[in-house]
């Protein structure tokens, strides 16, 4: 999938922070703002994977855990040292476990609530600053159709990304008077190669969420709508976009070919 681009030569003055950098939709964001002539810090905690990245797209490397406030607060000194960043993509985050909430897991709901909600927390107050500053700052920030209906089995999950979603929407009140833009994308089933894996541990499982799913979403699927929003002329603030594959009309609807 491509989408558009506006004005790409606006884009070698744009610089990004973007988490999640190290694999799946993270690290195809980094690769569509590259492209895009964009400068961009690859955040995530797989320094290896980062270099690798870095080597390929010229982003900047950067290992970081944004759970740790040391780590949030040496990130954003390398990046106030290089000139700064007008944009911040908050994609780290992720999913563990598919109990019911009577068989919680109580380490996996404190792993969701820290990447996705505490993490988003921290390295956002962080750079609020800068982003003020700059004039015509803008935070996205990825959520999930997980975000916007619950389901069974997802408890966890939802509560954590339904919390990232109102603290979205919250920035966003906030943060109004600043000029400062905050754009929130949803994805609904996207294949990537860690997504269900970490989430489910097993192999066998993790191909299960996919079977049958002629054309799920891919990464870069996503990734060329995040570039869109955050590409668009500032004014204009596309303020949350739902995207599914055509297969999935809603978190329980999901259209399977038989194999």
């Amino acid at each position: 999938m491509t989408l558009p681009s506006h004005n790409n030569s606006a884009a070698l003055n744009k610089t990004a922070v973007v988490t999640g950098a190290s694999t799946g939709i993270g690290e195809a964001t980094v690769r569509a703002l590259a492209d895009a002539g964009w400068k961009v810090f690859a955040v995530a905690r797989r320094a290896d994977r980062l270099q690798a990245l870095g080597t390929q797209t010229g982003a900047v490397p950067f290992a970081a855990d944004i759970t740790h406030d040391d780590d949030v607060a040496a990130l954003l000194a390398a990046v106030t040292e290089a000139g700064g960043a007008d944009t911040l993509i908050n994609i780290a985050g992720g999913a563990r476990g598919a109990d019911t909430i009577a068989n919680a897991d109580s380490e996996d709901w404190d792993w969701m609530y820290k990447v996705n909600v505490l993490g988003t927390m921290k390295i956002t107050r962080a750079f609020l600053p800068m982003l003020r500053e700059n004039g015509e700052g803008t935070v996205l920030n990825l959520t999930s159709t997980a975000a916007l209906a619950a389901y069974e089995g997802g408890g966890g999950y939802n509560a954590a990304k339904f919390a990232q979603h109102a603290m979205t929407n919250a920035l966003r009140l906030e943060e109004v008077g600043n000029n400062l833009r905050v754009i929130e994308v949803a994805p609904g089933l996207v294949y990537t190669e860690e997504f269900a894996l970490n989430r489910l541990g097993d192999k066998e499982a993790a191909a299960k969420v996919y079977a049958g799913v002629e054309k799920p979403l891919t990464a870069q699927d996503v990734a060329d709508v995040v570039k869109y929003a955050v590409s668009l002329p500032h004014h204009i603030n596309l303020d949350h976009i739902t995207v599914r594959p055509v297969a999935q009309a809603a978190n329980h609807k999901l259209i399977r070919k038989e194999g």
